[in-house]
């Protein structure tokens, strides 16, 4: 199996410039990612804490007999912890790193729907006056009077540091 392309624009987008996004809160803050990265979204399952790894990715889950990192994008974008709720989920995706194929597990504190965003009403994140890195954000989507934030997953791995967590790639060697 290939690696998947995480180029920005290249999964899920139709002729007219729409991508089909999954989008989710963190924080009361909607985020959207292209919905051909996902793979499934859970329940919460059982964390096992990695001693001394970054807050950014300090668990790992079972997630069908494979060991993945457990991300937290709300310590990229410096919101605080929030405590498991009813509606909390862990979004697995498939993301290349590293030209891996891998399986990523994002928490989210509500996983809303596969919604279409076009293109017409997204934007570049402004240079200043954002609360967060704009490097972080690959575009800003509009819908009705709220914002969707797209993040810029490549950024926010390469800044976090891809190597502190174990990533098993999806087709690595059984023992």
């Amino acid at each position: 199996m290939q690696a998947p392309d995480n180029t920005p624009g290249t999964t899920g987008e139709a002729a007219q410039g729409a991508i089909e996004a999954l989008t989710f809160d963190l924080q009361g803050e909607t985020f959207a990612l292209e919905a051909g990265m996902v793979r499934e979204v859970l329940d919460l399952l059982p964390e096992t804490v990695v001693p001394g790894a970054p807050p950014f990715v300090g668990a790992v889950i079972n997630f069908r007999g494979r060991i993945i990192p457990l991300v937290d994008l709300r310590m990229a974008f410096e919101m605080d912890a929030g405590a498991p709720t009813i509606d909390s989920r862990i979004v697995v995706i498939e993301y290349a790193l590293d030209g891996e194929a891998s399986l990523i597990g994002l928490r989210a504190d509500k996983v809303h729907e596969v919604t279409s965003i076009d293109h017409d009403v997204t934007e570049d994140a402004p240079r200043v006056g954002m609360r967060w890195r704009q490097d972080f954000i690959r575009r800003l989507a509009r819908r009705g009077g709220d914002l969707i934030v797209i993040p810029d997953l490549d950024q926010i791995f390469a800044a976090r540091g891809r190597s502190s967590a174990s990533i098993t790639p999806i087709h690595s060697p059984q023992r």
